[in-house]
């Protein structure tokens, strides 16, 4: 059994991360702001082999890795809309919070660190496959930040410290943290709501995509792995590239009542990349296994149950924004500390 810290354990990814290391019989600390609120674990909450630690990334000391042999570094400002909002902030997170963690758990004596990366590092691909040795080009805040703290992350291997990069591709699926603003996620959703589906840019870009329950697995296998086994490597993370408009035409055929698709010109997302995953296959042992359609029926099943949460906190940029005016309107209203 290790001990595993997991930083960003409230997010999207880290609350299935944190189940699925359980599971595996491994301890958690389940370190996060938790500024989308606890209810995503709250079927962890007392459970003996879960820490809850509620920590922001940039202040974490070498007392919060104190036993920890594994830490898995999910935190960060997620997606591309949101790096946009506030650019400054998104690198003290994205970046300058994770090279951070990875310090901090080195000088701590920490002997795996991975970190979650991204395939939006690629940006616009220029070559039709891309591998772990192609160029990146990021078009992004979040994607340069990300690529930023993996590079500076992994040069930190060495001296009994273990650093592994997971670029995952797209990730999809039913979490207890659920986002609506990935792109099979949201399909279903507005295919549920609308029976309708627009697809932007012509629908003839590419992205890789992944299951979140694959992600998770991913992770384990790189923690339950021998000390330097990867230490150093970077990994693709998918299952399998698509056409933005083929995933929409995969939805209509996955649910029980007609469903329109409208196809928009243009899209300001400008990304476009076509991902190999066999480095992770042969290397890692990975191979992603949950498929779009089991996705599409998971999310569904939950809608149609009434069972998963569709408000303001599915839209990660919507609840940053909310949040950031909630406290701009208390800066203006509060009187000596006092707000009423």
């Amino acid at each position: 059994m290790s001990k595993v810290l997991v930083t960003g354990a409230g997010g999207y990814i880290g609350t299935q991360l944190v189940k699925s290391l359980v599971a595996n019989n491994h301890q958690v600390i389940a370190l996060d702001r938790y500024f989308f609120g606890m209810e995503p674990m709250k079927e962890l909450i007392g459970n003996k082999n879960v820490e809850i630690v509620k920590q922001d990334i940039r202040d974490v000391t070498e007392k919060d890795f104190a036993g920890v042999d594994a830490v898995c570094d999910l935190a960060c400002l997620s997606n591309d809309p949101a790096g946009e909002m506030d650019p400054e902030l998104t690198y003290q997170i994205n970046r300058d919070g994770r090279i951070h963690v990875a310090k901090t758990a080195k000088k701590a004596g920490v002997l795996k660190y991975i970190i979650s990366s991204s395939c939006s590092v690629y940006g616009q691909g220029e070559t039709p496959k891309l591998n772990e040795d192609s160029p990146t080009n990021p078009i992004s805040v979040y994607a340069k930040s990300t690529l930023e703290a993996e590079q500076e992350n992994l040069s930190l291997t060495g001296n009994n410290f273990s650093v592994t990069a997971l670029r995952n591709a797209t990730v999809f699926g039913l979490s207890s943290r659920m986002r609506f603003d990935l792109v099979v996620n949201l399909m279903t959703l507005t295919a549920f709501q609308k029976r309708r589906i627009i697809v932007m840019g012509g629908g003839l870009q590419w992205r890789p995509l992944v299951h979140l329950n694959d992600v998770a697995n991913a992770f384990i296998k790189v923690i339950e792995s021998k000390n330097n086994s990867f230490s150093g490597d970077i990994f693709n993370i998918g299952l399998d590239n698509f056409q933005i408009k083929n995933l929409a035409f995969l939805v209509r055929d996955q649910l029980p009542f007609p469903i329109e698709i409208d196809i928009a010109p243009d899209d300001a997302d400008k990304r476009n990349y076509n991902v190999v995953f066999e480095k992770a296959h042969s290397k890692l042992n990975f191979k992603a296994e949950k498929s779009v359609d089991y996705g599409i029926q998971e999310i569904y099943n939950a809608l149609k149950s009434d069972t998963v949460d569709t408000g303001l906190k599915t839209v990660t940029v919507q609840w940053y924004r909310n949040l950031l005016d909630a406290r701009e309107l208390l800066d203006s209203i509060s009187l000596n500390g006092r707000i009423i």
